[in-house]
């Protein structure tokens, strides 16, 4: 691992953002210079190391480390290349060796000088046990003889040269597996000193943060990777139970994810970006909390976690959903990358599952494939035949070169369990065995047999099992090729090339996108600013409230003569035919006046105590939303030229639910009663023109009425004799019967004009009668007295009518007499009814301006606050090419900003 074993870039990429090495990068050049450089400028350094002492020692055992690690690239080419020009890079690296004595001069405590001189020691002893010339005493032969493999000493020498080559990768490797966990625990002390540092000033996100964010922006933008997203990602994909999600725990070192015994777990896909802390912990893109990974509690959390968030994404009915699950895992040397773990591949559908799982999995996993930049981590399980592998046909056809597939062997373990042929996993990790390429081929162990194993454990147990294996212990060259560290350092190694090589490309596809939206915009809608849905909505917000400002400047007079209209549309059939009629009919019946006033007194206090107030309320509340409606839509008439039409649903649906919310306030009920009630009863008029108003009001009722009464009555009796003649109409059989009836009717009012409103049982049947004997057909006593209703009521409203004519012109009289003549009972009481209205109106017209309209728009401000919240109604109500141009463009904007940004920042690392 090149991290843990500190090369200088590393280093420096981890420090260069601390100032104080500043000074130690521009004196020493770390990148290009040795060891011996530092020494010509020791004072300047030892005056750096003095702020910070801390800092010196790590610093300096990292350099020293980094320098003798180099040894693992001669030991390999050693084995390669001949022993002859390994013994002489030996020789020229040990020669090179600077003089350690000045660590005591800048290691203070002695422990960390003898610990850094016995490491180098150790390892020095180690290569001086090495037998070069042994090496290249052996090898000459054999290259020599090669022409002739048959020979005995040929296959001897070759044994030998094998085995001598093994054991010394066995050494070598304990050596760096050693320094490895040292240099974990300073990389860890460095972390947590740079961590300390950056939270003392603004976070800067880290590269693969950038990265990650940059892939979440792009998926929400085009979420099939058919023109936009190509982008390299790890796509894990494998058959159910391969081992594909163990795979990705170790890479991340721990176990994040839920698991069953042989049931489909994945149900979505997992986006899971790795980078390197100080401290080991998972977080979901969407949460601010951490889980320790370090704690087996917060992993069961973590995996509940996981589990239930892909419940939550599957829909009613399905068993696998595209929806992507984000999630960052941070920690001491990981590698950093960005991995999709998909749903495993199934051959068949099992009870419970949704008939299309099948197809759903492999439409998904062919979607995320498809991404030409994306890396496959094709999973193979190496404890079966490799003929029964699905995934690796539909990798075949995805990728058909394997110019971006790495082919994983898990469960080698087993494999040797089951006697498996040597030969046969040797040809998988050469790639002769399967028909598909790969850009490399792995064999890991991903677990011991127990899902409560820890990570550390089963990296033992596959560390221990590759040195001892059976299977591997006769291949020479693909050490390097066995245990999850160095595959994901592959992985990590091929994700960053793809990623240096495509961003720019994927970069250059946004201008090209941009520039296209831009020209769209400047063709099609030049006239107006470019702004999206929440932007818009802002401006409806503005507007609508705006209206309610205007409907404040509505005048008294207006709103006045508006609810005075109103009320008694709204109150007149009341009147009428519940006390007016009533009243008046009691006066035909004893001829006495008094009876009119008493139960006209009765009737209105009645209704004034019971049932006037609420109807005046429903009343006023009308009015003012008819009001608020119609002053809307006259100021967007006046306004077309210049308004947004764009906002017109928007608005109307906004004002529709606040007016629906709006209810009248409750305690200006009780007010409104007492009120009432009191004018009422005042019956006295005072002046004349007050008397010419309650006359001309009570004419025109009884006109309206009498209009009414006359319609209704000639629809009932068909048409005149003069409309038959010269309209050529005619009259059904029922009206020719009805129109008797009345004929009949007419002559008893015109025999007896004082007729009170009922009709006797006997007039009725001498009616009927009569009727009989001119027409010969009998009469239902129902018709006759449907027909009496509206002949009688006619006559009734003319009778009135020409009273209310008469009394209008006697004031006077009525002002001489100080109101005792009971003649003048009927313009009395619509005086009431009059003037009840008028200080009704007025009332309810203070109610709106003063508390109904702050209210109204209280609860306006609610309904856009809630709307603002909602993207589901703001898609609803904003539509329109419009809208969503602006939405792509500033989503094009925001991805090419990061882009840039990114790109900015991948350059500086590199």
């Amino acid at each position: 691992m090149e991290i843990l074993a500190c090369r200088r870039p590393v280093l420096v990429s981890i420090l260069k953002n601390r100032k104080l090495i500043k000074r130690c990068n521009t004196y020493n050049h770390v990148q290009q210079r040795s060891m011996s450089n530092i020494m010509l400028r020791r004072m300047d350094r030892n005056l750096l190391f003095k702020r910070n002492p801390q800092l010196s020692r790590h610093f300096a055992m990292m350099r020293i480390l980094s320098s003798v690690l180099k040894l693992r690239y001669l030991v390999i080419g050693s084995a390669v290349g001949g022993g002859v020009s390994v013994s002489k890079k030996y020789q020229e690296w040990k020669d090179s060796l600077p003089d350690l004595s000045w660590l005591e001069d800048v290691f203070p405590n002695n422990d960390i000088a003898n610990t850094i001189q016995t490491s180098l020691k150790s390892i020095m002893d180690s290569m001086q046990d090495i037998n070069f010339a042994k090496i290249v005493e052996d090898v000459s032969p054999i290259v020599t003889k090669a022409a002739t493999p048959n020979s005995k000493d040929y296959k001897r020498k070759l044994e030998i040269s094998q085995q001598e080559l093994i054991e010394i990768q066995l050494r070598y490797q304990k050596e760096l597996e050693k320094l490895e966990k040292e240099n974990k625990e300073l990389r860890k002390i460095l972390l947590l000193e740079k961590n300390h540092k950056m939270n003392m000033r603004k976070v800067k996100k880290s590269l693969i943060d950038m990265y990650s964010e940059l892939l979440d922006e792009l998926n929400d933008y085009d979420s099939n990777y058919q023109t936009q997203d190509h982008l390299p990602r790890v796509i894990v994909i494998g058959d159910q139970s391969s081992g594909k999600t163990s795979v990705l725990e170790m890479i991340a070192q721990a176990r994040i994810f839920p698991r069953g015994a042989g049931e489909m777990m994945t149900r979505a896909p997992v986006k899971v970006t790795l980078s390197e802390g100080p401290y080991h912990v998972a977080q979901f893109k969407d949460s601010a909390r951490e889980f320790d990974l370090t704690k087996e509690s917060e992993l069961a959390e973590l995996r509940k976690e996981v589990e239930v968030r892909m419940k939550n994404t599957v829909s009613r009915g399905n068993s696998v959903s595209n929806e992507v699950i984000s999630m960052t895992v941070r920690g001491p040397g990981l590698q950093r990358m960005v991995l999709v773990d998909l749903p495993g591949i199934i051959s068949s559908v099992t009870q419970g599952m949704a008939p299309d799982t099948r197809e759903c999995i492999r439409q998904m996993t062919t979607a995320y494939m498809s991404n030409p930049n994306a890396i496959i981590l094709c999973i193979q399980d190496g404890s079966v035949d490799a003929e029964r592998s699905n995934v690796t046909d539909l990798v075949s056809q995805i990728d058909p070169h394997g110019r971006r597939t790495i082919l994983v062997l898990t469960k080698v373990d087993l494999a040797e369990k089951n006697m498996a042929n040597a030969d046969r996993v040797n040809k998988i990790l050469s790639g002769s065995l399967f028909p598909m390429k790969a850009l490399g081929y792995f064999a890991v162990i991903t677990g011991k047999g127990s899902q409560n194993d820890s990570i550390d454990s089963i990296k033992e147990y596959e560390e221990k099992f590759f040195r001892n294996s059976k299977l591997f212990k006769d291949s020479i060259g693909i050490s390097s090729q066995l245990t999850t560290r160095n595959l994901s350092m592959a992985v990590s190694d091929c994700f960053w090339k793809m990623v240096r090589e495509t961003v720019e490309q994927q970069a250059d596809s946004f201008k090209a996108t941009r520039y296209n939206l831009e020209t769209e915009w400047k063709n099609n809608f030049p006239r107006y600013l470019e702004l999206d849905r929440d932007e818009l909505f802002e401006k409806a917000r503005g507007e609508v409230l705006n209206e309610v400002v205007n409907l404040s400047l509505v005048s008294v007079k207006d709103w006045e003569e508006k609810l005075n209209a109103e009320l008694w549309n709204g109150i007149s059939h009341y009147i009428i035919e519940n006390v007016y009629l009533p009243a008046g009919y009691s006066v035909n019946q004893t001829n006495s006046t008094a009876s009119f006033n008493t139960m006209v007194d009765i009737k209105l206090k009645q209704w004034a105590e019971e049932q006037l107030p609420r109807k005046s309320i429903n009343i006023g509340w009308a009015v003012l939303k008819d009001m608020f409606k119609t002053m809307f839509e006259e100021n967007q008439n006046q306004k077309l030229q210049a308004s947004d039409e764009i906002l017109e649903t928007l608005k109307t649906a906004v004002i529709d639910e606040a007016l629906t919310r709006h209810s009248w306030e409750d305690k200006a009920l009780e007010m409104l009663r007492v009120i009432q009630l009191n004018t009422l009863e005042d019956r006295c008029i005072k002046d004349k023109h007050n008397w010419d108003q309650a006359a001309q009001f009570l004419i025109n009722t009884l006109e309206h009425n009498l209009k009414v009464t006359d319609g209704l009555l000639k629809e009932m009796v068909g048409p005149s004799n003069y409309e038959k003649w010269f309209y050529w109409q005619s009259s059904t059989a029922d009206q020719t019967k009805r129109n008797n009836i009345k004929y009949e009717l007419e002559n008893l009012l015109h025999s007896n004009p004082n007729h009170s409103n009922l009709l006797s049982k006997d007039e009725q049947i001498t009616i009927s009668n009569n009727l009989k004997q001119k027409n010969g057909t009998p009469y239902e006593l129902d018709d006759i007295w449907q027909t009496w209703y509206l002949v009688y009521r006619r006559h009734y409203f003319k009778i009135a009518l020409e009273n209310a004519q008469n009394i209008k012109k006697q004031f006077y009289h009525y002002q001489e007499s100080n109101g005792l003549q009971n003649e003048y009972y009927d313009i009395e009481m619509f005086w009431r009814i009059t003037r009840m209205i008028k200080v009704t109106a007025n009332v309810l017209r203070q109610q709106i301006t003063n508390r109904e309209l702050r209210r109204l728009h209280k609860e306006l401000k609610e309904v856009l606050d809630e709307y603002s919240q909602n993207n589901e109604i703001k898609c609803k109500l904003l539509t329109g090419r419009r809208v969503t141009l602006v939405e792509e463009l500033n989503k094009v904007k925001q991805i090419q900003e990061k882009l840039e940004d990114f790109i900015q920042a991948l350059n500086k690392e590199k």
